[in-house]
């Protein structure tokens, strides 16, 4: 059977394909975080706020990977989306800023200036990914940190409920808006693909944040 006679496999919506990846990978399917080592034991606390520091140096600063994605918008839907989650970033960044000042210092943790170098560089590939003229990589990134960001919400409004903090209500665009989004930017296969990466890789810069917080809470446990 010639490859232009090949039956077809059926292929699933753009958006479900994000869906699908975050769930997969994204921070609530780490071990990290379904071990319960950020909720639960003595040790619970300390891993929070090594995570809130550290999620400070990849998404704390401005401009973020919303905020560079916006300026690649072209499209009025593109454009109204990444105004909303744009806007709705800045409360979560504040947010963040607020939980890391009130639960103190990082934790004293073996060889912290070569983790702080390596948030940075994953901070750079992150910055690449949403400053990217590849049509659509930069939607599917800033679409995937959304996603993702539900989860790791739960983990800070954990921190702010323990530092007797009110978590402001997360208004990012809901799940509806963002599927539509995402159909509509995937105009092209090609387009497609692009977003898929840039999700890809957005959600492994967050896997390899959290397979370095493993290894921090696993380094001070010995020590």
């Amino acid at each position: 059977m010639s490859p232009s006679t090949q039956p077809k496999l059926p292929t699933r919506g753009v958006a479900e394909m994000l869906d699908s990846l975050v769930a997969s990978d994204g921070t609530g399917a780490h071990s990290h975080v379904r071990s319960g080592a950020l909720s639960n034991g003595p040790d619970a606390m300390r891993n929070l706020a090594d995570a809130v520091h550290f999620l400070c140096l990849l998404h704390g600063r401005y401009p973020g990977v919303i905020d560079n994605a916006a300026r690649k918008a072209v499209d009025p839907a593109s454009r109204r989306w990444m105004s909303e989650a744009a806007d709705a970033f800045v409360q979560e960044r504040a947010f963040l800023t607020k939980i890391a000042s009130a639960v103190g210092p990082v934790p004293s943790t073996q060889g912290q200036a070569q983790c702080e170098a390596a948030v940075a560089a994953q901070r750079k590939a992150i910055d690449m990914l949403a400053e990217s003229d590849r049509h659509g990589c930069a939607v599917g990134a800033a679409i995937a940190l959304t996603l993702d960001w539900r989860t790791i919400r739960v983990l800070l409004d954990i921190s702010a409920q323990r530092l007797d903090l009110s978590p402001p209500t997360c208004t990012l665009p809901d799940l509806r808006d963002t599927a539509r989004l995402a159909s509509t930017v995937a105009d092209t296969p090609a387009v497609e693909r692009a977003m898929v990466f840039g999700a890809q890789q957005l959600i492994t810069q967050h896997s390899g944040l959290w397979d370095l917080m493993a290894t921090r809470a696993a380094s001070r446990t010995i020590t």
